[in-house]
This record gives C-alpha cells, sequence and structure tokens, in this order.
C-alpha cells in the first residue's frame, strides 16, 4: 500500500491562555498529517508542539512535515517500522512532529486490517475516566475553578505548580478546602522546583492527600530523585525526564520514580509509546497517557493505546478541555462528563471538518 501524496496542515486552535510553571500558550499549536494511499485510504495524525516542554514549535514540525512527507512519498505505508526507521535516520529527537506521522500510519494500518486501532493494537475496551487540570493562578483563583470542575462532575483534579514552593503549598491547602477530601488531587510541577524547592513544596504538601507528583525537578536532575523520594510520603511521576523506553528503564533500575508518564509528542508516537509501556510492565511500575493540547483527534489515538496498555492506569487526557475555543473534529472520543468512549469505526476513527481546514495553510507532498 504505498503512498501517494501527504497533505500537510497548520492546524492552530484558539484557546484561552493557559499557564504551567515554564510559560503560558495562548493557542494550541498543533500540526496535522493527512497521507493518502494509491488504494483510497487515508491515514490521519496530529501533533501539539509545546516548546517550552518539548522543544519544537509548530513551524518547525511543519517543516519537518514537509521533509518527510518527501522522505516517504512512493513506499509503502504498511511498513510501519521502516517507515519510522528513516525519520530517525533522517533527524535526531523531533518526537512530536514525528508522532503525528506515527499516529498516521497506525491509522492506515488499522484501516487496512478493517479494525479500530485498539483491536488492531491486540487491546480491548474498558473504563476511561480523565483528571482536568487547572493551570497556576492565585490559590482563590485555583480553588474557584476546581470547584467549577467538581460541580460539572470531575473525580480527580490535576494541579499545575512549581512556582514558589511557599506559594505552591498555598494554591493546594485552599483547593483541598474548597472541595472537600473525597476529590483526587494530582500535582504536576513542570520540572518548576529545584531539590531543596521540591522537598520544601512536597513536604508541605502531604497532608492535602496527594496522588503523586508529576516532574518535580528539571530532568538535568534525574541523579537526585532516588534522594527525593525518600524525602516525601508523595509518590513521584517521571514525565519530561522519560522519552523513551531506555529512559523509563533508566529511571525505574535507578528508583526515581513511581510513575510514568507517556505522551506521543515525547516517544515519538505509538511505537515508542508501546516499548515504553512494555518496560514498565516488565518492572511493575503504573503509566499515565497524557498529551499536550491535542484535539479529540489524536486523544482518540490516546485512548486506543490506552485500551492496549494495560499498565497504564492513570488517563491525563483533557488536553481539548483546557482552553481550546474550537472543535473541528469529526468522530474522535465523546466525553460522558469525564469519561471518555469512542467508537468501533476503522483506525483511529477520527478526521477535521473540511471546513475548518479550508482555512488553515497547507502544503501537498
Amino acid at each position: 500500500m504505498n503512498i501517494r501524496h501527504i497533505e500537510i496542515f497548520r492546524f492552530s486552535i484558539p484557546m484561552e491562555p493557559f499557564a504551567i510553571a515554564t510559560g503560558t500558550m495562548d493557542y494550541a499549536q498543533n500540526t496535522l498529517i493527512r497521507i493518502h494511499t494509491e488504494n483510497g485510504l487515508v491515514g490521519v495524525g496530529e501533533c501539539s508542539a509545546f516548546p517550552m516542554i518539548v522543544g519544537e514549535t509548530q513551524d518547525t514540525c511543519l517543516v519537518l512535515a514537509r521533509d518527510f512527507a518527501r522522505l516517504w512519498k512512493g513506499k509503502n505505508a504498511l511498513d510501519i517500522p521502516a517507515r519510522l526507521a528513516e525519520l530517525d535516520l533522517y533527524i535526531a529527537k523531533n518526537a512530536t512532529v514525528k508522532s503525528a506521522f506515527d499516529m498516521a500510519l497506525h491509522d492506515l494500518a488499522a484501516k487496512n486490517a478493517g479494525l479500530p486501532l485498539y483491536r488492531f493494537l491486540g487491546g480491548e475496551k474498558r473504563p476511561v475516566e480523565t483528571d482536568i487540570t487547572i493551570g497556576i493562578a492565585s490559590a482563590a483563583e485555583m480553588a474557584t475553578k476546581a470547584l467549577e470542575f467538581v460541580h460539572s462532575g470531575a473525580t480527580v483534579l490535576k494541579i499545575k505548580l512549581g512556582k514558589d514552593p511557599v506559594q505552591d503549598v498555598e494554591r493546594v491547602r485552599v483547593i483541598r478546602e474548597a472541595v472537600g477530601a473525597s476529590v483526587g488531587l494530582r500535582i504536576d510541577a513542570n520540572q518548576g522546583w529545584d531539590y531543596e524547592g521540591a522537598v520544601q513544596a512536597l513536604r508541605g504538601l502531604e497532608p492535602f492527600g496527594i496522588e503523586f507528583c508529576e516532574q518535580p525537578m528539571r530532568s538535568y536532575n534525574d541523579h537526585l530523585l532516588p534522594e527525593l523520594r525518600r524525602q516525601t510520603s508523595i509518590r513521584i511521576m517521571a514525565d519530561e525526564s522519560c522519552y523513551d523506553h531506555r529512559d523509563a528503564d533508566r529511571l525505574i533500575k535507578a528508583g526515581a520514580c513511581d510513575y510514568l508518564n507517556i505522551k506521543f509528542s515525547k516517544s515519538g508516537g505509538i511505537a515508542e509509546a508501546l516499548r515504553i509501556h512494555e518496560v514498565a510492565q516488565q518492572q511493575g511500575i503504573p503509566c499515565m497517557i497524557g498529551g499536550m493540547l491535542e484535539t479529540r483527534l489524536a486523544l482518540a489515538a490516546n485512548v486506543h493505546f490506552a485500551y492496549a496498555a494495560p499498565q497504564v492506569q492513570f488517563f491525563d487526557m483533557d488536553t481539548c478541555m483546557v482552553g481550546h475555543l474550537a472543535d473541528p473534529i469529526v468522530g474522535g472520543i465523546k466525553y460522558d462528563g469525564f469519561h471518555i468512549t469512542l467508537s468501533d469505526e476503522p483506525g483511529i476513527g477520527a478526521d477535521v471538518d473540511p471546513a475548518y481546514l479550508a482555512d488553515c495553510e497547507s502544503w501537498v507532498v
């Protein structure tokens, strides 16, 4: 099944400003890939650039997408290992844009087999409930937002922190007081603290029933994570420290984390995400599936992956719920409150409204 041509779209999604420890995003810097094959099937893939985390912008993704399309044109879309190896040989890293191409290939392979992607990957449906993220603001503003989410049915909140440890503890204290003891609280520092600040913050947060803390420090401080775990009862989840299965193996063997956060934008897509999951499964480490600022299209691929990855026990699939002002997706995941379902259409089961794409800058290779 050879590739005839590839469409590339600057897939920007307007959104309310969203703040984390390392910066603020006021639109989703997404890229959409549509791979057309000679037998008429079309595979779709989406990535969401988050420059302050992964080091890619929408523009770097779009430039490389054109190079990747030229590299793949006329080649067999079903030979996924060969196609992905070509991208890695062409350029190191750049996992975000690679993930869109990986996703499109998996969409094509499942469509060619006449199967929803999760069944193509050997998975089965199970209940999925996402948390919902609160961006960094004042303690009072964050507590107000937390209450809004709880009143709309949220049972697990993910709180962005990573600023001043004393103020971060106060943010969580006020939120816990507002929502009560029954609501699950997770925190994500996005590498914002140094070691001393992480110890101070985590010890101060222990009374508030925190499920886990994502990425308390910069990844260059990974060697300090084992000692940090000894200094606090709050469990540690590696996010920006874990890009691929080698990172996963290194962190687990060093005793540096309790959990791993898998994101296609870090791993380069589904193929490497499955390898991370395999390492975690072998060593008994639970995982979370997360994302950047993807639409319901890429989130559908996340759910398909989660159905095929039993070690994924935490779900952070709220990326289009944290301020997206447009939803141009046809198909994709469906939300019932914070519970997520998807159809059994072949492949990912999602595409984009052509009317929305008509207004997007695009290229055909």
